[in-house]
């Protein structure tokens, strides 16, 4: 009878540093570093997700009745529902199509008890979501080639603590083999999932415009540090077997300088690098900006109404934008929201993930989760939430009543209060900048998904046109640590090794 080895194996010094230099080099090589289980289930469940989130926003009321509290004290609610109105106001939406590319993010619930409170190999749990993101949803690129990392040293043998293992080892570091780590084509299957959407836009529809093009929406190009998980899409997307034409514009002035809006709604892009007068007709508008209060200014709101009263198909629209907010998330949790949009069985296996939250408004729900979360002593137990993304805005457990004793009790409603997720957590190595440690980590499941969907006749429900599974990420951070943004050095990549 073998017994298995303590996870991650002892390396030595030389190994770890030899170890170190592969993986940034591999890296470094295949762009992947950021400028200057119940997964089946989680898997399975994404079409569901999507299906559900696009129903969400097609109901502008239900909707509003969800975030209506935030609109006077939250900036980048007001902005987004001011645009939304102005829409409607100047005519109203004219692409009846939208696209979506959302991330569904979970942990596992530890419902088991180690005696010895040591981390163990393999984490065992019930599927819990932590949110769901709507909007520019990160991390698909630096997933596939973190796995394609993974596999690639797997095959060199780097990570084997034994020079010459035998065949029937049960050693843990002779499981980190290309079989038992699964591949990842998140990059494939988002532009995929956009190409489709530039496919059902169709040819041009101005007289002026002899092709079409995605457009990527981003964030200053001079201070983007994340190209490394955008271009990789916008690459696949000239990569296919009929190339789909992509170009990339500034969120902001650059919209509203190099492109027009023609008196039928086509969004032209004038390539400012080109002297031609032909412009290039957009067919979708993909945003991967345009998430922070701050860039909502008035340049900031004039361009983002450019491109919802446009033709183009947005990814995604801007209710769609709107539903990724933690009141909406909140609001699907209360009894009978998810049967107003899914059917009884499919509620039931969302509900499944839920997590308790609690509004911190004025209601009487919201007055007790204020005594919960005032309370040094109760508050350990919770984490509160804004309806920012990123990363990083997240306060936690005893640190919560000193935040909202620097708030004014009328900002308070812009939160939600949810149960912490007490995760298992299993033994790993961690490397950052730095350095290399070990210890207890705990993880965290991105699931991606892709769908395309048509506003209903009567205006308020929704046809799926296509919808699917898109890929994953995979992140880990160190048991301790409260955040999980990769970007903002919390955490990092990972592969799921199964076994």
């Amino acid at each position: 009878m073998h017994s298995i080895a303590q996870y991650p194996p002892p390396l030595s010094e030389d190994h770890l540093l030899s170890l170190s230099i592969q993986i940034q080099d591999w890296l470094l090589n295949h762009g992947s570093l950021i400028k200057d289980i119940s997964t089946q289930t989680a898997l399975e469940l994404q079409s569901i997700y999507n299906e559900l989130y696009c129903a969400v926003a097609e109901d502008e009321q239900w909707i509003l009745s969800a975030i209506g509290d935030l609109l006077p004290i939250d900036p980048l609610a007001a902005a987004l529902w001011r645009i939304h109105q102005d829409v409607k106001r100047l005519g109203g939406y004219v692409q009846p199509i939208s696209a979506g590319i959302f991330r569904s993010d979970y942990m596992l619930q530890d419902e088991s008890t180690d005696p010895d409170g040591e981390p163990s190999s393999i984490p065992h749990g019930s599927l819990r979501q932590v949110e769901f993101n709507t909007f520019s949803c990160a991390g698909a690129s630096h997933a596939n080639k973190i796995v394609d990392m993974h596999r690639h040293l797997a095959r060199t043998g780097v990570y084997n603590a034994n020079s010459t293992p035998s065949e029937d080892s049960t050693d843990s570091s002779q499981l980190i083999v290309p079989s038992n780590l699964p591949r990842n084509r998140n990059i494939e299957s988002l532009a995929a999932g956009l190409a489709s959407a530039h496919a059902a836009y169709g040819p041009p529809k101005s007289k002026v415009a002899s092709k079409t093009a995605v457009i990527f929406v981003i964030q200053d190009q001079l201070t983007n540090f994340n190209v490394a998980d955008e271009r990789p899409i916008e690459y696949a997307l000239w990569d296919q077997d009929l190339p789909v034409p992509a170009y990339r514009l500034n969120f902001g002035d650059d919209i509203l300088e190099d492109t027009s809006l023609t008196a039928t709604g086509e969004l032209l892009f004038h390539p400012p690098w080109l002297n031609s007068t032909n412009p290039v007709e957009i067919s979708v508008v993909y945003m991967r900006a345009g998430y922070e209060a701050h860039e909502y200014d008035e340049v900031g709101i004039r361009a983002r109404l450019r491109l919802e009263r446009s033709r183009a198909i947005k990814c995604p629209s801007l209710l769609a934008h709107i539903a990724t907010f933690k009141k909406v998330q909140y609001a699907l949790t209360r009894p009978g929201a998810l049967e107003h949009f899914l059917a009884p069985e499919k509620a039931a296996a969302v509900r499944a993930t839920f997590v308790p939250m609690y509004p911190m408004d004025e209601s009487p729900a919201g007055q007790e989760a204020r005594k919960l979360a005032t309370d040094p002593a109760l508050a350990e137990d919770y984490v509160l939430k804004p309806s920012l993304e990123g990363g990083g805005h997240n306060v936690y457990g005893d640190a919560i009543p000193e935040f909202l004793a620097s708030q004014p009790p009328s900002r308070w409603g812009a939160y939600i209060l949810m149960n912490r997720i007490p995760s298992p957590f299993a033994a790993n190595m961690l490397m950052s900048s730095v350095g290399m440690n070990s210890g207890g980590v705990i993880s965290e499941l991105g699931v991606f998904g892709s769908c395309l969907w048509r506003t209903g006749v009567d205006g308020r429900s929704c046809e799926m046109l296509e919808n699917s599974l898109a890929g994953w990420s995979f992140k880990t951070k160190h048991q301790y640590t409260e955040e999980m943004s990769v970007v903002k050095g919390y955490g990092c990549f990972d592969t799921p090794l199964l076994v």
